[in-house]
């Protein structure tokens, strides 16, 4: 099941803008599509009720895609214009008042660090679910995903960069360094995702699978880039970043072992395999020296952190609920918004 890619663009072109899922998407996508010297009045859409919806959430994408790749036909001072930016501000009050009413809270940092290293009973349904009783087609599905973030890896978090100090940004550059490839192009872990949905038979283009990903997926990298955007948010972003790299090890054995029993290649497993390997060591680098840096430096952002931390288990669980719910009913259906289109049935 796969998407032709006989007329598909470079892998480096700007995407297209998707279709709007409700009036929120719509009025985003309405702008983007007009020329912003234009001198038209904007109307706010009506606010959605679930914040975790798809509407709020493409269209919170289509404003923060313009920080990163933009899409091809958008006038580039979109990025900036004072409409657009007011318009996705009320998003964002309203996914961060979610994101703080559905966590627990609390400024106990290393209590929440020291629970992501005892896994719960259940952690790691999915590849566990691959490995044992998925289905290629299911495989597939879960790398069209995870696309959305992973062919940007680790650009959200360089946004905090600059916001930080001392020990904890050298730390943070140190661990974004390897996530870049250290200087090397092909090593460059958006590189290797690339390699593995090549291996799949998916579209490995930038933005490819807009279109298919549901809201659970779209808030994941939402919530990365709206962390990484304010200043105000630098806790959060680097309670995310710890949280990925401290429970991503275990879960990259995982699924290295499922791709390999589905017959995925080595060249596609190594986006596995590579962070085994990085991610035991960013662990300690992120826990001791990020996190630890941060609050040795400014000890009133610990809620934030936790923030972070509880935020990202969050959303994962959700994502992976909305999966595994998908791909367990009677009969099984997509998990995406639509089947994969395949080539040879």
């Amino acid at each position: 099941m796969t998407h032709s890619t006989t007329t598909a663009p470079p892998l480096d072109a700007a995407p297209r803008l998707p279709e709007p899922r409700g009036p929120m998407s719509d009025a985003v996508i309405t702008m983007l599509a007009r020329d912003p010297s234009y001198g038209w009045a904007v109307e706010s859409p009506a606010r959605e009720s679930d914040p975790f919806g798809d509407d709020l959430h493409l269209a919170l994408h289509l404003c923060y895609e313009l920080h990163y790749q933009g899409f091809a036909d958008v006038h580039p001072d979109w990025e900036w214009d004072p409409r657009l930016i007011g318009l996705r501000g009320g998003m964002e009050r309203a996914f961060l008042e979610a994101l703080r009413e559905h966590v627990p809270g609390g400024d106990d940092v290393d209590h929440v660090l020291e629970e992501l290293l005892t896994e719960p009973p259940g952690a790691g349904a999915v590849p566990r679910h691959l490995r044992r009783t998925g289905e290629w087609w299911q495989l597939r599905e879960y790398v069209a995903h995870r696309s959305i973030y992973h062919l940007k890896e680790a650009d959200p978090h360089a946004w905090v960069v600059p916001r930080l100090r001392g020990r904890a940004k050298a730390a943070l550059v140190a661990v974004e360094f390897d996530e870049f490839g250290g200087g090397r192009a092909e090593r460059m872990h958006s590189r290797l995702f690339a390699d593995l949905m090549e291996e799949v038979g998916l579209d490995p283009s930038y933005g490819a699978y807009v279109d298919d990903a549901p809201a659970p997926m779209l808030a994941i990298t939402n919530m990365m880039s709206m962390f990484g955007l304010h200043r105000a948010l630098r806790g959060a972003l680097v309670g995310h970043f710890a949280a990925a790299e401290i429970t991503t090890a275990p879960s990259a054995r995982r699924f290295a072992r499922a791709l390999r029993h589905l017959g995925v290649g080595e060249r596609g497993v190594r986006f596995y395999t590579e962070h085994v390997e990085a991610d035991a060591v960013h662990e300690q680098v992120l826990r001791h020296d990020v996190v630890g840096g941060l609050l040795e430096s400014e000890p009133g952002l610990a809620a934030d952190v936790v923030l972070g931390v509880q935020a990202t288990a969050l959303l994962e669980d959700r994502f992976e609920d909305h999966v595994l719910g998908c791909w367990r009913a009677d009969p099984p259906r997509t998990s995406l918004r639509r089947w994969l289109v395949s080539q040879n049935g």
